[in-house]
């Protein structure tokens, strides 16, 4: 219980923080980059830090860094699926959605081999 406790006010205070960053920049449509996917992001490593050690962490955070190339790849396909082939959105993030399962899970796999 009071490790859900932990995540909420820690998670409260960090989107806050980058809350207040995306206000200070301009354009103001920039401050929605850094409201919540980095703030949960580190909310969550400090907690795996505490909870399980830095080691633990820096496993995590290659997990998130291959979760967010996966998602550049899939949003390019969405993309060229939408610009070039005029697919309609609901079929394009669908298939796109294959895209990021084989580079997530592509790289997962590829470098825990390599570990």
């Amino acid at each position: 219980m009071t490790e859900y406790v932990l995540r909420f006010i820690a998670g409260g205070v960090i989107v806050s923080a980058f809350a207040i960053l995306g206000d200070m920049l301009r354009p103001k449509s920039f401050g929605g980059l850094l409201g919540a996917a980095p703030s949960v992001a580190l909310a969550t490593l400090g907690i795996a830090i505490v909870q399980h050690g830095p080691q633990y962490a820096a496993a995590e955070s290659w997990t998130m860094i291959y979760g967010a190339a996966a998602l550049a790849c899939y949003s390019l396909a969405v993309c060229h699926l939408l610009m070039r082939f005029r697919l309609a959105a609901l079929p394009a993030t669908v298939l796109a959605f294959a895209v990021w399962l084989a580079v997530a899970f592509g790289l997962l796999a590829s470098f825990r081999g390599a570990a």
